[in-house]
């Protein structure tokens, strides 16, 4: 079947396949692939489905040549796939019994529905080609920022068209509180690329903490040199981030390179991020230090480092607290995440009273006295029963004890109750809502805790337009139910959430409209 006269305004075969690779962008061996499929296809309507067919291209004659390979044998049983030795001899003279011979096939006799078929099954090779095309191309975009115009909005995602695909920020990579309109510009962290039926699904993020760093790589020439690194990166979407920032000149400031020449530098990267607050600080091998570069604007006093669990416990002054932990404890979690220290912040005044309960418990084991106890404090020790846990050297070598007297400060400490906790000063009222925020550990919930916030979060993320973020806001506000967020104003919902006012009306109306669609289903 010579494919270039089935259509009138088509005169050469190797001009289309020509034409088609070159405006599709596409390889002239896809083409060809395509359109002797689309000859196999067409010719199966004739000569069925278990037919051995082939079709060729031949550039001499510029036309897809299609064969059928018959079996040689005695007698015919299978008139498709079998031919007799007398037929098979007039294509081949040479043919024995059990050879395949391939006989040509006059691909003109197909009919117009058939030339239809297969024009169908080219489109869909050469769509299909493009779009494997398209995603290998942004495939290897991943961690890079594209920038775009928004097309449209689809349950709170944003489309993005990036001119030979689209692009979806989904919500839960929004930045809070933004807003945007049809061809509105736009631009984001690439963080997948995936295949869809429809095409390439290009995956964009904008509260990514990464979207932030590459857009310091832009502002900041010496990152793009090389010479100043990010090393370290922590961002609360919307309302403030950290980076630790580092130099391998000497004589250049990786905070003021960061910051630019009256702060142009990471004005720009502000503007783009919404009016984020951006802290810029000097990265330090020493964990200590950088947890103190971290926690600024507050200042530390003490860090009292745990390499064992991989916490720190830091002490500000009673005037410093409330700084150090930020409003809602984010300066100390963005502080944690940036250092990958567990954090707990304590103040000068509560370390002192807990010190003190400390010192008098030990000092009421038989055989410690107060100058005792001040020396086991200092060394870490905090109840009897670690003192009951010694050895009798070390306990000899700390308190410079004689053999005899190790021995029965051990036993009158493993008299005393060995559970006892370690007591803590009474916070006053006011205290007690910084001290619930000082200390940044995700892994503190138990194991069924866990595992009903996990339920909770999977319950509210039905709700049309919720990311996980969302989501996990509701489930930790101590929402057990959908109907439950709607039973609340909006004030008390962004109030228990923390989410600005706008979030926490779009949730209750998808929370409300969630319950009208049970309601009417049941109906």
């Amino acid at each position: 079947m010579n494919i270039a006269t089935t259509e009138a305004d088509i005169d050469s075969l190797k001009r289309v396949i020509t034409d088609v690779s070159r405006d599709k962008n596409i390889g002239r061996e896809v083409i060809v692939d395509a359109l002797e499929q689309a000859i196999i296809h067409a010719a199966r309507r004739d000569y069925g489905l278990e037919s051995d067919l082939e079709a060729h291209y031949n550039e001499e004659s510029n036309e897809i040549e299609l064969f059928q390979f018959r079996t040689v044998v005695a007698k015919v049983e299978d008139d498709l796939n079998e031919i007799s030795h007398d037929k098979a001899k007039a294509y081949d003279d040479t043919t024995e019994i059990g050879d395949s011979v391939g006989i040509k096939i006059d691909t003109s006799t197909f009919g117009r529905i058939a030339a239809q078929q297969a024009k169908q099954i080219i489109v869909q090779k050469v769509r299909d080609a493009e779009r494997a095309q398209v995603y290998e191309e942004f495939k290897g975009r991943i961690n890079e920022i594209l920038s775009g115009h928004v097309r449209r909005i689809e349950r709170g995602d944003i489309i993005i068209d990036l001119g030979r695909t689209e692009a979806v920020i989904p919500y839960r990579e929004q930045i809070p509180n933004e807003r945007y309109r049809p061809k509105d510009r736009v631009q984001g962290y690439v963080v997948d690329v995936r295949r869809a039926s429809r095409g390439p699904q290009v995956i964009i993020s904008r509260a990514h903490v990464s979207f932030m760093t590459a857009l310091f790589a832009q502002q900041v020439t010496e990152i793009y040199d090389g010479i100043v690194s990010i090393e370290s990166a922590a961002r609360d979407p919307g309302r403030r981030s950290k980076i630790a920032v580092y130099s391998r000149d000497a004589s250049v400031d990786p905070v003021g390179a960061c910051v630019g020449l009256k702060g142009m530098r990471v004005q720009a990267v502000v503007s783009e991020l919404n009016g984020e607050k951006i802290d810029i600080i000097p990265w330090d091998k020493d964990p200590a230090k950088l947890v103190c570069n971290a926690l600024a604007p507050a200042v530390v006093t003490k860090v009292i480092v745990d390499e064992e669990s991989r916490s720190m416990e830091v002490i500000v002054a009673d005037d410093q607290l409330s700084l150090a932990i930020g409003k809602r404890g984010q300066n100390v979690s963005l502080a944690a995440q940036l250092t990958g220290w567990r954090l707990d912040i304590k103040s000068e005044s509560s370390l002192e009273a807990q010190l003190t309960e400390i010192k008098s418990i030990l000092a009421s084991v038989s055989g410690i006295g107060a100058m005792q106890a001040e020396i086991l404090v200092h060394e870490g020790i905090k109840t009897p029963d670690e003192i009951a846990a010694m050895s009798k050297q070390a306990l000899m070598r700390l308190l410079n004890l004689e053999e005899e007297k190790a021995e029965k400060l051990i036993a009158a400490a493993a008299d005393v109750d060995a559970r006892q906790p370690a007591p803590t000063a009474e916070p006053s009222q006011e205290q007690q809502e910084l001290i619930d925020n000082a200390t940044y550990d995700p892994t503190v919930k138990t194991a069924e805790e866990k595992s009903d916030r996990d339920e909770r979060i999977e319950m509210f993320l039905r709700l049309r337009g919720v990311g996980e973020a969302q989501a996990a806001a509701l489930a930790d506000a101590g929402y057990a139910t959908i109907g439950d967020i709607i039973a609340d104003s909006p004030d008390e919902v962004a109030d228990k959430t923390t989410l600005p006012l706008g979030i926490a009306r779009t949730l209750q109306i998808a929370a409300d409209r969630y319950i009208q669609e049970q309601s009417a289903d049941k109906d």
